[in-house]
C-alpha cells in the first residue's frame, strides 16, 4: 500500500463537511487558491492506520456534478482529470443523516466515475432525537460501499472513517447505475466513437464543458444517429438521469432508513416563523447586531489597552536598552510601532469572527440570508447577492469571489461593484480608534454611544450598497432574474472546535496578511520620516532652541507640562500624606525641569518630522485633504491606506513614533495632536469625516485585483475605484464643513 494517498472530501452545503475536515486534519491544514482561479482551496494532512499519510482536500460544496457555478466546476474537473496531482485515490462523500436522500444523489454520481467512494453519514447524534434508524449493513450492501456513521460533535466514528480510508483498495468501483438507459442510441454512438473511454465521464465532459480532455464534440455528434446541440436537450437528459438516480436511492433507503415522525417533532418550524418574520425577524437581527457591537467594545477594551501599553513600553525599552543609532530607531519607531498599530486590534477582530462563526454554526445565518432576500429584490439584486454582502462584513475579497454562484452576469456584476461598500473587518481598526477618540462615553438604553456609532457605520455601508445597486439596476436595465434558493439547516449548538478553528484561521489570515503590508510600509515611512535633505532638518536642534529662547514653548508643550505637573502633584500628595510643602516644591521643580527637556525634545522631533522627506510629501498632499479636516500626517495615512484600509492606523503609529522618547500609546498621541488653531486635531468633525471617508472609499488594492480577475477587465475596477473615491471625498468634505 502507498504511504501517501489523496483523499477528496465532497458533499452538499451544510452537511458538516468542514467539521469532518477539521477532525481529520486538526491544525495540520492550510488555505489557498486553486491555480489560476479565485476558488478557495483547503487541504490538510491526516495520519491513518499502518503509517499511511493522507493528503485531505476539502472540495467546494456542491449538490451534484451538474454544475452551475465555478465553485462546483472545480470539484467536477478534479474528479475527471486523472493527470491532476490532487486526483483522489478515494473520495469521501459527507452526508447529513436528516437529508440522506438528497445527499445520495451526489454519492451515486461520484461512485459512477469508478472512484473508490466512502459514504460518511454525519450528525449521527441527532438520530434518536429525530426518530431516525439506519440499517448500516443493509445500506452498505445496497450502495456497494463502506459507510462511517459519524458525529463530529461527540467525536464518534472518525477512527472508523480513517480505517475505511486506509482500506480504500478493498472498495468496489462498480457503478451504482447504468446511465446509458437515459438515451441508449446516443450513448451507443459514444461507445463506438470512444471505445476506450468511460461513458459516464464522457457524459459529464459533454454536459459541463470541461475542456481538459481531448475530445472533439463534432466527432461525438458525428458518431450518433442524431445531434444533441442545444442546452435544452442536454438539460432534459440530465433531468432523466436525476429521476433514474432517485429511483435507485428510494429503493436503497426503502428498507434501510426509517423515520418515526411521532418521535421526531421539534420546534424548528416554530422558531423559523419568528426568526424569518417580516417584522420580528428584522428586529431580532438588529438586536443581535447591537449586542455584537456592544460586546466588541466592552469585552475587548481590556486586552486592547494591555497590548497598547506593552508595545509602548517595548518601544521605550528598546531605546533605553540598545545603543543609540539607526538600527534602534528602526526597531522602536518603525517596525515595532507599525506592527503595534495593527496587533492592538486582534481582540476586536477575533471577537467579530467569533460572532460570525457562531451565527453560521448555529444555522441562524441561513435565516438571515433568507430574511434579507425580501429586502434585496426591490433593488434589483439577486437573492443570491445576500451571501456576498453578508460575507463582506468579514472581507470583501472572498465576498466578491462568492458572487460566482450568481448565474446572471449583470446581477453578478452589480453585486461585485457594490459589495465593497459593506463594512469589512479591515475598516474595523480605523473605526474603533476614531470612535474611541471622538465619540464620548455614555449609554442609551444600556448601549454605549460608541457601540451605536459602530452599528450605524455598518448600516450606512450596507445602505449605500443597496442604493448603488438600485442605481446600477436602472442604468443597466436588468430584465432577467435568477431563482434564489437557500437551504435552511437544522439548528444546532455551535461546535467549539469548529468555532475555534475559524477564529484562529481568520484572525491569523487577517493579521499576517495585513502585517506583511504594514511592516513594509512602516519601514519605508520610518526612513522617510527619519531623513531629510534641507537645512531645516539637519539643523533642527539649533533652530528650535533659538525659537524657544525667543518665543517660548508652544501652546501644546505648555499644556502638556501643566497637565503632567497637575497629575504628578496629586499623586505625590496622595502617596506621601505627611510630606512637607518644601519637599513637594523641590520634587515638582525636578519634575518640571524633566518635562521641559522632554517637551523641547518633542518639539525638535516634530520640527525634523515636518521637514523630512515624508513631511514635504505630506505638505504637498495636504491642500487636497485640508477641506476634509485633515493635516499632512493624516493625509499620508490616507494615501498609504490605499494598499489596505487597516494600514491607516499603522501609518499614524509610525509617524507619531518617529523621534518620540515617551512611553505613550498611539491612542494618546493621536488624542494629543493639535490643529493650527490649537484645538484637538481629532475632533467630532474630523473624526466623522474620516469615518465616512473610509465607509465609502475603496482603499483596498487587493479587492481591486480580485474585481479585475472576476470581471476579466480593468474597466470595472477602475470605474469602481473612481466613483467610490470621489463619493467618499465629497461626503467626508460635506460632513466636515457642516460639523465644524
Amino acid at each position: 500500500m502507498s504511504k501517501n494517498i489523496n483523499v477528496a472530501l465532497i458533499g452538499n452545503p451544510n452537511t458538516g463537511k468542514t467539521s469532518v475536515f477539521n477532525q481529520l486534519t486538526g491544525l495540520k491544514q492550510k488555505v489557498g487558491n486553486y491555480p489560476g482561479i479565485t476558488v478557495e482551496k483547503k487541504e490538510g494532512i491526516c495520519k491513518l492506520p499502518r503509517g499511511v499519510k493522507a493528503h485531505i482536500l476539502d472540495l467546494p460544496g456542491t449538490y451534484s456534478l451538474n454544475t452551475t457555478s465555478l465553485d462546483e466546476s472545480v470539484a467536477v474537473e478534479l474528479l475527471l482529470n486523472k493527470n491532476n496531482k490532487d486526483y483522489p485515490d478515494v473520495a469521501v462523500v459527507i452526508s447529513d443523516v436528516e437529508n440522506l436522500k438528497r445527499n445520495l444523489l451526489l454519492f451515486t454520481q461520484i461512485k459512477d466515475l469508478r472512484i473508490p467512494t466512502i459514504l460518511a453519514i454525519n450528525m449521527a447524534d441527532r438520530m434518536s432525537r429525530k426518530g431516525i434508524t439506519l440499517d448500516i449493513a443493509a445500506l452498505e450492501e445496497k450502495l456497494d460501499t463502506k459507510i462511517a456513521l459519524v458525529s463530529t460533535r461527540k467525536g464518534n466514528g472518525i477512527d472508523q472513517l480513517k480505517q475505511h480510508i486506509a482500506d480504500y483498495k478493498s472498495l468496489s468501483t462498480k457503478p451504482n447505475l447504468d446511465t446509458t438507459r437515459i438515451a441508449p442510441v446516443y450513448f451507443g454512438g459514444l461507445q463506438k466513437a470512444f471505445p476506450n473511454e468511460d461513458l459516464y465521464k464522457l457524459w459529464l465532459v459533454i454536459t459541463q464543458d470541461v475542456n481538459f480532455m481531448s475530445i472533439e464534440k463534432n466527432r461525438i455528434e458525428a458518431a450518433t444517429s442524431f445531434s444533441l446541440k442545444s442546452k435544452e436537450e442536454l438539460k432534459r437528459l440530465q433531468h432523466k438521469e436525476t429521476v433514474l438516480r432517485y429511483q435507485f436511492i428510494n429503493n436503497a433507503l426503502k428498507e434501510t432508513y426509517k423515520v418515526d415522525f411521532q418521535n421526531a417533532k421539534g420546534f424548528r418550524g416554530s422558531i423559523d416563523k419568528v426568526l424569518t418574520h417580516k417584522v420580528f425577524g428584522y428586529l431580532i437581527f438588529f438586536a443581535i447586531l447591537l449586542l455584537i457591537f456592544q460586546a466588541i467594545f466592552d469585552w475587548s477594551s481590556y486586552p486592547m489597552d494591555y497590548i497598547d501599553e506593552q508595545f509602548a513600553a517595548g518601544s521605550e525599552w528598546l531605546k533605553n536598552t540598545l545603543p543609540p543609532g539607526v538600527l534602534t530607531d528602526l526597531l522602536a519607531e518603525g517596525i515595532l510601532a507599525g506592527i503595534g498599530g495593527i496587533v492592538i486590534f486582534i481582540p476586536q477582530i477575533a471577537f467579530l469572527f467569533l460572532f460570525i462563526s457562531l451565527l453560521e454554526e448555529s444555522g441562524y445565518m441561513s435565516r438571515v440570508v433568507f430574511l434579507m432576500d425580501r429586502l434585496m429584490r426591490p433593488f434589483g439584486l439577486s437573492g443570491k447577492s445576500v451571501v456576498p454582502l453578508i460575507s463582506g462584513t468579514a472581507c470583501a475579497i472572498p465576498a466578491v469571489m462568492a458572487t460566482r454562484t450568481i448565474e446572471n452576469w449583470k446581477e453578478r456584476l452589480i453585486t461585485i461593484l457594490v459589495t465593497p461598500f459593506t463594512t469589512c473587518s479591515a475598516r474595523l481598526p480605523v473605526y474603533l480608534i476614531l470612535i474611541a477618540l471622538v465619540i464620548p462615553e455614555g449609554s442609551l438604553l444600556g448601549l454605549s454611544y460608541q457601540a451605536l456609532t459602530l452599528m450605524l457605520l455598518y448600516l450606512i455601508g450596507f445602505g449605500m450598497a443597496i442604493f448603488s445597486a438600485m442605481v446600477l439596476n436602472k442604468i443597466m436595465r436588468i430584465k432577467s432574474r435568477s431563482l434564489f434558493l437557500v437551504e435552511m439547516p437544522t439548528y444546532r449548538i455551535p461546535l467549539f472546535k469548529n468555532v475555534a478553528y475559524t477564529v484562529l484561521e481568520k484572525t491569523k489570515s487577517f493579521v499576517f496578511g495585513a502585517g506583511k503590508i504594514i511592516l513594509a510600509i512602516s519601514i519605508v515611512l520610518w526612513f522617510l520620516g527619519s531623513n531629510g535633505f534641507s537645512d531645516d532638518f539637519h539643523d533642527a536642534e539649533n533652530i528650535v532652541n533659538n525659537r524657544i529662547e525667543a518665543q517660548g514653548l508652544t501652546t501644546y508643550s505648555k499644556n502638556y507640562i501643566q497637565n503632567n505637573i497637575s497629575d504628578y502633584t496629586t499623586g505625590l500628595t496622595a502617596e506621601h500624606e505627611g510630606i512637607s510643602q518644601e519637599a513637594v516644591q523641590d520634587s515638582i521643580q525636578v519634575r518640571t525641569a524633566d518635562l521641559i527637556e522632554r517637551a523641547k525634545a518633542q518639539e525638535i522631533a516634530s520640527h525634523k518630522l515636518e521637514h523630512s522627506y515624508i513631511g514635504y510629501a505630506g505638505k504637498a498632499f495636504e491642500p487636497l485633504v485640508r477641506p476634509l479636516g485633515y493635516d499632512w500626517k493624516i493625509g499620508i495615512a490616507v494615501l498609504t491606506s490605499f494598499a489596505a484600509r487597516e494600514v491607516f492606523v499603522g501609518t499614524l503609529a509610525t509617524i507619531y513614533s518617529v523621534g518620540s522618547d515617551e512611553e505613550e500609546t498611539i491612542k494618546n498621541r493621536m488624542a494629543a495632536e493639535l490643529s493650527p488653531s490649537g484645538k484637538p486635531l481629532f475632533n467630532l468633525a474630523s473624526g466623522i469625516s474620516l469615518m465616512l471617508f473610509y465607509a465609502f472609499a475603496m482603499q483596498c488594492m487587493s479587492t481591486l485585483a480580485i474585481v479585475k480577475r472576476e470581471t476579466n477587465s480593468w474597466k470595472w475596477p477602475l470605474l469602481q475605484l473612481t466613483f467610490m473615491s470621489i463619493f467618499a471625498y465629497l461626503t467626508a468634505m460635506i460632513a466636515y464643513q457642516i460639523l465644524s
